[in-house]
């Protein structure tokens, strides 16, 4: 969705890569177990927080656009929670406060939209939507989440994140050019 409206965004925005897709089409193994999952969420977890960090310490665009933040991560992972934090020596409020704003876009059901044109989703769509109930139960006291439900028209969802994502640019930009 990101990449749909690249073209409307200035230079001072940039739209880090969806580090799932890095990791799986890179080829780390895809293993059904908690050991496998776990090994694919912390690598998956620290390419997200690499990218992240190089768009905070090169200072080059004040503002980063995620197709999805660390904390989606804990919706996959598996066994104890307290692990997973241990993994991204973070915390809930520590990454609640690094983003500043969270628009989830509800994955759609199989009515709605939901396939396998994209090689790397393996979920099917009922796996999928448990995760996306996860990912909302996690972000939803975001004080800035939105939440966007899954429409059968993906342009339609698509120009809602849109209008939200301009609507947050310039009060993003104005706290930058202030600092």
């Amino acid at each position: 969705m990101l990449e749909i409206i690249r073209k409307d965004l200035c230079e001072h925005v940039v739209i880090l890569p969806e580090a799932a897709s890095i990791v799986f089409g890179g080829g780390f193994w895809r293993l059904n177990t908690t050991l496998g999952i776990r090994a694919s969420q912390r690598a998956i977890l620290h390419i997200q927080q690499e990218l992240e960090s190089i768009v905070e310490g090169e200072k080059k665009w004040p503002v980063g656009l995620c197709d999805r933040g660390v904390l989606d991560g804990l919706a996959y992972w598996q066994g104890d929670e307290a692990d997973f934090w241990a993994a991204a020596q973070s915390s809930l409020a520590a990454e609640y406060a690094r983003y500043h704003c969270v628009i989830h876009l509800r994955t759609p059901t199989e009515e709605h939209g939901y396939n396998h044109d994209n090689p790397l989703r393996v979920e099917t769509a009922s796996q999928a939507a448990l995760i996306d109930e996860k990912i909302h139960k996690i972000w939803s006291d975001h004080p800035r989440y939105h939440m966007i439900n899954s429409h059968p028209d993906f342009l339609v969802k698509a120009e809602e994140a849109v209008r939200h994502i301009i609507r947050e640019l310039p009060t993003i930009c104005a706290q930058v050019a202030a600092a």
